[in-house]
């Protein structure tokens, strides 16, 4: 495909989609990790990141090493807490839904990911903290099936944000197949 037909391509999904997306990434210290999710919130249209706990620096050379230039496109603000960043991302209208394989989630294709949804993140060793988690109005997590018991948390980012915009795509009614090259 030619530039302009991926900018052309990429303009059409951008008028099918109408609700915002947000993002808590809580204690991500891996520079690499939140290079990764900086470049799929800046992909798939991420309003909003928050980042909580100690998690790495967007200016980090490292960061920007994986972001290749994305981070200077999402909005993002440090959070003095997780409580602050909760608090923040409620007051600007969004349901939070914390990614976690923890009690009372439920298996993301089914999670509450319609209208304004802020996702949020954890720690790459240990996920979600326990203010994360009891903060959030929603836990899920991604099923798996294989040997191995988790992701990394820029794949398993990526995986949620990309079924939340999938899910609003599909219930859209609009043409949720754009043609390549037209």
């Amino acid at each position: 495909m030619r530039p302009t037909d991926v900018k052309r391509l990429n303009r059409q999904w951008r008028r099918s989609t109408e609700g915002r997306l947000a993002l808590i990434v809580e204690s991500v210290t891996q520079p690499y990790n939140l290079g990764s999710i900086l470049r799929t919130c800046a992909t798939l249209g991420v309003d909003r990141l928050w980042l909580a706990g100690n998690s790495a620096d967007p200016l980090d050379p490292k960061v920007g090493k994986t972001a290749l230039g994305t981070a200077a496109k999402v909005d993002h603000v440090r959070a003095g807490s997780t409580a602050e960043a909760l608090s923040a991302a409620r007051a600007d209208g969004y349901r939070v839904v914390a990614l976690e394989l923890a009690t009372g989630a439920v298996p993301l294709h089914v999670a509450p990911l319609e209208g304004d949804v802020c996702l949020a993140v954890g720690a790459e060793d240990h996920g979600c903290s326990p203010a994360l988690l009891a903060g959030a109005d929603a836990l899920t997590y991604i099923p798996q099936i294989g040997r191995v018991g988790s992701l990394n948390v820029a794949v398993a980012t990526a995986i949620a944000l990309a079924e939340a915009r999938r899910r609003e795509w599909a219930s859209s009614g609009g043409e949720t197949d754009a043609p390549i090259g037209k």
